[in-house]
């Protein structure tokens, strides 16, 4: 115990790692975190201007005011299924191999080797230099390039796996054998996983359209404008607090109307302030369905897109299964 008590920690346990050839590899345990680790990213502004940043993930949290749960989901070291975050300053894109963060003014792509990496930032810029208007937002230009190339990805997916079980189900259907039914299975689990990644960015979809607070949230660029102190001033919009001082001012004792009592004048004071509320919050939601109608058309539009390329893929299904049940009778039947 005595010479427990003497004895001192200096730094870090060694690990040591024996290999089979009689080597040794001593590990004093200063492992870099690998959360922490820089990646690759392509950085796409405005104007179509692109370039390859290196960011920390401290950088792009503290950046584009992210939760860490949020750039694990663009990892590419997991695999998560398809979704779309709204977020204060920032949407979170993971569509297949797209994976980015869009902002109101720039886009961050993982950078990668796969084909769709490199088609999404080269139509993308091209859109902003040529194409880019003033109607769309900056954030919706992205996202729905986005949308558009994940729904003709899975949608070639699923019409390349129609030429190749078709053909395959009908010769089973005349000549019952082994090496078919085997190729059967093999597509049919296929499409099974292909039918869950459609349902998936299907669904997503879907819950974004059935949500106004949501596509409110990926209104970017009129939240920063709103967020801009310069942007209200220049208007001279009046407060919220200033609109209500008004109304109870009205029903003051000041008032022309001497001969209203205390009690009738703080009833028609609090009437006011719950009509200018009522109205307030109308005036409010129709703005919000001005401002959401854009991204609802754009959402419906690959919402039509993804849903037939699901209707393929579950009408695929449903004729292997009525091929599988054919063969069953086929083989009781002998």
């Amino acid at each position: 115990m005595e010479e427990a008590h003497g004895c001192s920690i200096s730094g870090p346990p060694e690990l040591v790692l024996s290999h089979a050839n009689g080597q040794r590899s001593i590990f004093n345990g200063h492992v870099k975190k690998r959360g922490h680790a820089s990646r690759s990213w392509i950085k796409i502004d405005q104007d179509g201007n692109s370039q390859i940043v290196t960011l920390d993930k401290a950088s792009i949290m503290r950046h584009c005011s992210l939760p860490s749960r949020d750039l694990r989901l663009l990892d590419p070291m997991f695999i998560y299924p398809s979704s779309i975050l709204g977020r204060e300053k920032a949407i979170v894109v993971n569509l297949e191999q797209i994976r980015c963060i869009i902002t109101a003014d720039e886009v961050f792509l993982m950078n990668s080797l796969n084909g769709s990496v490199g088609k999404y930032r080269s139509e993308l810029c091209n859109r902003l230099q040529k194409e880019k208007s003033d109607d769309l937002p900056f954030e919706f230009w992205a996202l729905e390039l986005a949308l558009e190339l994940t729904c003709a990805f899975l949608d070639a997916q699923v019409n390349e796996l129609e030429m190749e079980v078709y053909p395959v189900l009908d010769e089973l259907a005349s000549s019952i054998s082994t090496h078919n039914l085997e190729r059967v299975r093999r597509f049919k689990g296929h499409l099974l996983a292909l039918t869950q990644r459609v349902q998936k960015v299907h669904d997503e979809i879907e819950q974004l359209m059935d949500d106004d607070g949501d596509m409110a949230e990926m209104c970017l660029s009129e939240k920063k404008r709103r967020s801009d102190p310069r942007s209200s001033n220049d208007l001279g919009l009046p407060t919220h607090r200033s609109g209500r001082a008004r109304v109870i001012s009205k029903s003051a004792p000041a008032s022309p109307d001497r001969s209203i009592s205390g009690v009738q004048m703080l009833q028609r004071a609090f009437s006011n302030i719950g009509n200018s509320s009522k109205h307030e919050s109308l005036s409010s939601s129709s703005n919000n369905a001005e401002k959401i109608e854009p991204l609802e058309m754009l959402l419906e539009a690959y919402f039509v897109v993804i849903d037939n390329t699901l209707t393929k893929s579950l009408s695929l299904k449903e004729y292997i299964d009525d091929t599988e049940d054919f063969i069953n009778i086929k083989l009781g039947q002998h």
